[in-house]
């Protein structure tokens, strides 16, 4: 208790220095002072305000954007530097992106991640769960940090938003992009798309979803990293993980998400693409199959690159997280650092490949 009594009577003396000191500042007429003075008044103490300042002197905080229809997208923004910004798949938020961004803010770059509507910690909108929204967010987001020169990331439904975002915002504030195990071009099975997925696969994740979203995930989770593979080495953290981030979603929000990824065709997109591209992909992908998404894609985007890891599942970005961070550093403008990093990984691509499209180049991928 007395520790407590002298942590209080610290904190409070630290108060009055801080008010007086205010004080003084405002009877000289500062505007802004005024306001600061105004807000420690009303109940804003020196621990805020101290939080604050350290959060200017260090890199960035971590905080929150208010799209026009009022929802609330939570943000984490790590390190300096060239800007990358991840989206992420459904129904994960901004933290299945964590090894690649803190690979990356330790290699010299500032990276971005939000928690999509309904996901995480953003608020779980009725309305907007569709991909002009998902887009529109994420614009909301690159514009309130005042963002250019920004290499767009995204994996899986995150893909799409990234295709979208191209598609509706284009590409003034855009360097390169990256599509990862993603859902572009159309998943969908229709008249005009026979080689796409069945409606009924996507109805029976609805359905699942509805009744027991709990179980769906711990089930999902597994075909997700590919754990039901011979040999597979998935750790129970893993899985577990994704359940726990699955289960912050929203249930609407989740559940209409299917909708978005499934039905949303970016062909149009994608053509629109004017900026260095690089299409990753595992080929045992049993989430989104490879031959109906990346090939795809790659033939619609102008120059793309493509690297494609044989036997790998829908979440490269953990059960691969060296090859992919390599691939993005190399990609996003290292040169004799990236080159050591992904010889470390183990990523076997001969010198010049960054300048031709993989299907200029067929047969050259990175080593399993």
């Amino acid at each position: 208790m007395s520790e407590l009594r002298h942590w209080i009577d610290q904190l409070d003396r630290h108060i009055q220095e801080d008010l007086t000191r205010l004080k003084e500042l405002v009877d000289h007429g500062n505007d802004d002072t005024r306001e600061l003075h105004g807000a420690m008044q009303n109940g804003t103490t020196a621990l805020d305000r101290r939080g604050t300042d350290e959060a200017g002197k260090g890199a960035h905080a971590m905080s929150t954007i208010t799209t026009k229809d009022g929802t609330e997208i939570y943000y984490k923004d790590w390190g300096r530097g060239p800007v990358v910004t991840f989206s992420h798949g459904w129904p994960l938020n901004a933290d299945m992106w964590d090894g690649q961004m803190l690979f990356l803010a330790q290699h010299g770059y500032r990276t971005i991640a939000h928690d999509r509507r309904g996901h995480g910690r953003s608020s779980q909108a009725s309305a907007g769960n569709d991909m002009n929204g998902y887009a529109d967010d994420l614009a909301a987001v690159i514009e309130a940090l005042d963002l250019n020169s920004v290499t767009l990331v995204g994996h899986s439904t995150g893909g799409g938003e990234v295709a979208r975002y191209i598609g509706r915002h284009g590409t003034k504030r855009v360097a390169k992009a990256v599509l990862i195990s993603a859902v572009p071009p159309f998943l969908l099975k229709t008249a005009d798309n026979p080689e796409g997925i069945p409606i009924e696969v996507f109805d029976g994740l609805r359905a699942a979803l509805a009744n027991d979203r709990a179980q769906f995930y711990k089930e999902f989770a597994v075909q997700f990293y590919g754990a039901n593979r011979p040999g597979a080495k998935i750790t129970q953290g893993v899985l577990d993980q994704f359940w726990l981030w699955s289960m912050q979603a929203g249930l609407k929000n989740a559940y209409e998400s299917i909708k978005a990824f499934s039905e949303t065709d970016f062909t149009e997109d994608l053509k629109k693409f004017d900026v260095p591209t690089l299409v990753l992909h595992g080929e045992d992908d049993q989430i989104v199959p490879v031959k109906e998404s990346a090939r795809k894609s790659a033939r619609l985007i102008k120059g793309a690159k493509e690297v494609y890891y044989p036997g790998a599942p829908h979440g490269i970005t953990a059960t691969h997280q060296d090859q992919i961070n390599a691939e993005l550093l190399a990609f996003v403008g290292e040169s004799q650092q990236a080159d050591a990093v992904r010889a470390k990984a183990g990523v076997d691509l001969p010198a010049g490949i960054e300048a031709m499209g993989a299907h200029e180049a067929p047969g050259i991928r990175p080593t399993p």
